[in-house]
């Protein structure tokens, strides 16, 4: 298994100097991970450093809340494809779920999907730490109808991060053709194995490096 490409390398502190971020881009390009994630305001940045490479750049829209309107997501999914994103990690609207809003979650979802429509993968993040288990199941299944290429468990920001049950649940739901990404306390080579063997098609993690270094040794 090359763990590398089951990576997004990940940077979305708000304090992430320039440095930083071009450190990271530049340890994608070394390690081969599947794709960088940063904020969008560093898109351009890592589109310019890994032209012409495999790695991906993602980046994160309505983060890390997902309170805002699907207008406003749509537009800020436009504006990081058009600086250079190929992947778009959405912040799913959690308090439209809890609120019982289906159809607004729904809606949110396809505006961005809609809005990058064959110019980008699109990651739903449904933050599972701040939902029931039958809402986790209603967010998967919401996300798939919207027609997001990934579900993701956490934006590493809340209460909590991946569970292995939570990844088994979102793998069970979504089926066999839809990612499941799992993010928040991935920071191991054990943690990510488990993690893949639960059903994650991508890792989001910060400790990239040191889990595939972990990992070859």
């Amino acid at each position: 298994m090359e763990i590398a490409k089951y990576i997004d390398h990940t940077l979305l502190k708000p304090e992430a100097t320039k440095e930083q971020v071009e450190k990271l881009c530049n340890e994608a390009k070394q390690y081969n991970f599947a794709s960088v994630c940063v904020n969008p305001t560093w898109v351009k940045l890592a589109s310019d450093i890994l032209k012409g490479t495999d790695v991906k750049v993602c980046t994160v829209i309505g983060f890390p809340l997902g309170a805002n309107t699907p207008e406003t997501k749509a537009f800020e999914a436009v504006n990081a494809v058009t600086n250079g994103a190929e992947e778009i990690d959405m912040v799913m609207n959690i308090g439209a779920l809890k609120s019982g809003d289906t159809e607004l979650v729904q809606k949110d979802i396809e505006a961005v999907v809609n809005a990058v429509k064959d110019k980008a993968l699109v990651k739903v993040i449904i933050e599972t730490s701040l939902l029931t288990e039958d809402e986790k199941v209603t967010a998967c299944q919401l996300s798939v109808q919207a027609g997001a290429h990934y579900v993701k468990t956490s934006t590493g920001f809340s209460t909590g991060g991946a569970t292995v049950e939570d990844v088994a649940l979102m793998r069970k739901t979504v089926g066999p053709n839809v990612g499941v990404k799992a993010s928040g306390g991935v920071r191991t080579a054990e943690d990510a194995k488990v993690m893949i063997e639960a059903g994650a098609s991508r890792i989001g993690a910060s400790s990239g490096t040191a889990i595939v270094d972990e990992y070859q040794n």
